[in-house]
């Protein structure tokens, strides 16, 4: 029995989905990094833009650092990592002063921003999707975001991601 008949559809191999969910200036650099390298290989890459991940494809981004639930953020200071607990989250500034760091840290290792990586994206033309059920919930227009997107809700993202051979939730 072939492999469409049993119910199986021909996925090709050098496909890639990334459903990106997350906004903040640590969760942004996964999407971009992995969608623009996997273009650069060669690889199909649909990019689908979902809730806060949605905020970065606005034209003007302003992205941010939540050291809140956030253990796993350890920041090299004063020669060694030092976590930050969620009751340091309360404190005014905080987030403030965790973001400047990052983009601080960025800056100084010479690793790219998110709208150079994001340019990458484009310029590898992966394909980027912006969910409409989130731009109406959050009152965005094709104005606010970057120039090229698709526009396209749950089934768009599922069509998707049943013809790619690489899914990931981001």
């Amino acid at each position: 029995m072939s492999s469409e008949a049993a119910g199986g559809n021909n996925i090709d191999p050098n496909t890639m989905s990334i459903i990106v969910t997350k906004g903040t200036l640590d969760w942004a650099y996964p999407p971009f990094i992995l969608g623009s390298t996997a273009a650069a290989m060669g690889l199909q890459v649909t990019m689908f833009f979902t809730f806060y991940g949605l905020g970065l494809l606005l034209k003007d981004l302003d992205l941010k650092v939540s050291t809140l639930g956030n253990p796993g953020m350890k920041m090299p200071m004063m020669g060694m990592h030092m976590g930050m607990p969620n009751l340091v989250s309360a404190i005014p500034g905080v987030d403030r002063m965790a973001t400047t760091m990052m983009k601080n840290m960025i800056k100084k290792k010479g690793v790219a921003s998110i709208p150079e990586l994001r340019e990458m994206a484009v310029e590898a033309e992966c394909r980027l999707i912006a969910c409409q059920m989130t731009m109406d919930l959050f009152e965005y227009s094709t104005d606010d975001m970057i120039p090229g997107l698709e526009i396209g809700g749950a089934a768009t993202y599922i069509e998707v991601a049943t013809q790619s051979h690489i899914n990931l939730f981001i």
